[in-house]
Parts: C-alpha cells; sequence; structure tokens
C-alpha cells in the first residue's frame, strides 16, 4: 500500500507531492537549491516504479546474475524560477522526452498549484559494467508508452 507515497500517473506525467520542512530550507527560510535535486531524484525513482521498472530490481541483478543495469544521470539542465518555502505543499512532475539507445531525456517540474518553481531537462544514461548500454526493450517500450508529443 506505498502507491500514494511513489505517487501517481495522470495524462502520460508522474506526480509525486512533497512537503517543504524546516530542514529543506536555508538562513532565509526558502529551499535551498540542492534540495530540488534530492525532490526530483525522487520523482525519477518513483515514476519508474510505478512503469515496473523499480531500480532495487535492476541492482539485484546485477549481484544475482552479473548482468544488471542501472540508471545514472547524464546531464542536467536546470531553471529556478521561484522559490518555495518551509510548509508548501509541492507538486513534482516528471515525464519522458526522448528514448534513444542508451539514454532517456525527461522533463521535470517541481511546481507549487499551477506555480511552476523549478524546470528541468535530466538526460539519464543505461549503463551496465559501467559502460552505456542499449535499453533493454521492455523498459523501451514502457518509456515511450509514456511519451507525450
Amino acid at each position: 500500500m506505498t502507491a500514494h507515497l511513489d505517487g501517481e500517473i495522470r495524462d502520460g506525467r508522474h506526480h509525486m507531492q512533497v512537503r517543504v520542512y524546516y530542514e529543506d530550507t536555508d538562513f532565509s527560510g526558502i529551499v535551498y537549491h540542492a534540495n530540488y535535486l534530492r525532490y526530483m531524484e525522487r520523482g525519477r525513482t518513483n515514476h519508474l516504479r510505478l512503469m515496473g521498472a523499480e531500480q532495487q530490481a535492476l541492482f539485484d541483478q546485477v549481484e544475482t546474475e552479473g548482468a544488471g543495469f542501472a540508471f545514472v544521470v547524464r546531464s542536467m539542465h536546470l531553471d529556478f524560477l521561484k522559490p518555495a518555502r518551509m510548509d508548501d505543499v509541492l507538486d513534482v512532475v516528471t515525464w519522458p522526452v526522448a528514448v534513444k539507445g542508451a539514454s532517456i531525456m525527461l522533463a521535470q517540474e517541481v511546481r507549487r498549484g499551477a506555480e511552476v518553481l523549478v524546470k528541468a531537462e535530466v538526460r539519464v544514461a543505461f549503463i551496465s559494467g559501467g559502460r552505456a548500454q542499449p535499453i533493454p526493450k521492455s523498459i523501451r517500450a514502457l518509456m515511450k508508452a509514456d511519451l507525450i508529443s
């Protein structure tokens, strides 16, 4: 019964709510910039989990079969538009933009209501044995099924 913790997929986009706590803020009472990266990482992880591609299962496969895969962030571009503050409830929205070879381009937004606070473009690579590998067809099909035109 963790579905509500993992968020939900609506209209091809993963939505996950996060409350801002005191520990997330800096001395001025706004969210410290690096914490947005944490929120977005959770969004990407939960998006994969709800699509049936749990990262822990990928790690376990490495240990048992030696041929497992993992996602790693290859590049990230962020635009910080507006600050979030303590007690805000944020919506971390994640959706795939492109699936190619060994990488997936994702778009992410951190919103407070209808207001977009942070935008990000994230390229994740699929690796095995420390090297980029083509994304397996099963995961490629899951991600392409979720692509938004």
